[in-house]
């Protein structure tokens, strides 16, 4: 007797089949746009995300976006306007490049500015002691110079030495509590009538920002840290995008704009003369 060589134990298993891969989320998304018959230009025009960031994204780069917060608006915003649901491509998103070991990474170096933020404050406090002295001083020589005489401008001088100390020893406590997070209303206010004047704040947390006039001129165009602020103003409008609109504080003409941004939505806004009205 013979043992067959081709018995059933001895076959080879079958190989598994397994699910076609799902695409990215880049090549989704381009792909649905190609679907749509919309071009990257038409987008980027629709959406006014970028050209560049549209082509990076369709490519699986997200690190033009400047962070997962920015990627994640941009995926949201360029899904609608090609027809998809978000949510799956945001979940894919988060799947592949949010939570786990990574997360701790980003953490430290943002630790270490809020740590470090107040001891770069440190001089501005001094260089404005010493700006409101030399003020002080150029006065009282202007006025004794104005004054005429040697007596006059001696007694000026005597004079001088305990107004300057008086007026320098206020000037840390009034304006080291309350000056830096947010200008004063009579300064926004003092902005001109015949043109819109836009002061964006980032009073909450970082954000990506940016400004065009109304002849699409870009203004900015870059990350506001926190803390920081910028000023726009044109003869008609401004347009703004907000890559985090909920840690923005807006200032248009004089006036808070009351908006309840949420955390990590991106808003495309325009201000015109006149009180604050989104276009």
């Amino acid at each position: 007797m013979s043992i067959g060589s081709n018995s059933p134990e001895d076959e080879p298993p079958f190989p598994d089949v397994s699910e076609e891969k799902r695409p990215s989320v880049g090549r989704a998304l381009k792909q649905a746009r190609i679907a749509a018959g919309l071009t990257v230009d038409e987008i980027s025009g629709s959406t006014r995300v970028r050209i560049v960031i549209v082509h990076a994204i369709e490519a699986d780069d997200f690190a033009p976006c400047g962070g997962d917060v920015y990627a994640r608006g941009h995926i949201r915003t360029l899904a609608k306007a090609v027809g998809l649901d978000p949510e799956p491509l945001l979940a894919q998103f988060a799947a592949e490049h949010g939570g786990g070991r990574p997360a701790p990474t980003p953490a430290a170096p943002l630790f270490e500015a809020e740590r470090i933020r107040p001891e770069r404050r440190g001089p501005n406090w001094t260089a404005a002691m010493v700006a409101a002295i030399v003020v002080v001083i150029g006065f009282v020589g202007f006025t004794a110079f104005k004054g005429g005489g040697d007596d006059a401008k001696q007694s000026v001088a005597e004079g001088a030495t305990p107004s300057t100390s008086e007026a320098a020893s206020p000037t840390p406590k009034e304006s080291k509590p309350d000056k830096a997070p947010a200008p004063s209303d009579s300064a926004i206010a003092a902005a001109p009538q015949d043109k819109v004047t836009v002061q964006v704040s980032a009073a909450n947390g970082r954000s990506w920002i940016s400004a065009k006039d109304h002849n699409g001129r870009m203004l900015f165009d870059g990350l506001l840290k926190k803390g920081e602020s910028k000023t726009f103003q044109d003869s008609t409008k401004i347009n703004l995008i907000l890559g985090d609109a909920g840690a923005i504080q807006l200032y248009v003409n004089g006036k808070k704009i009351e908006d309840q941004f949420q955390p990590g939505a991106v808003e495309r806004l325009t201000y015109t003369k006149g009180d604050p009205e989104v276009g």
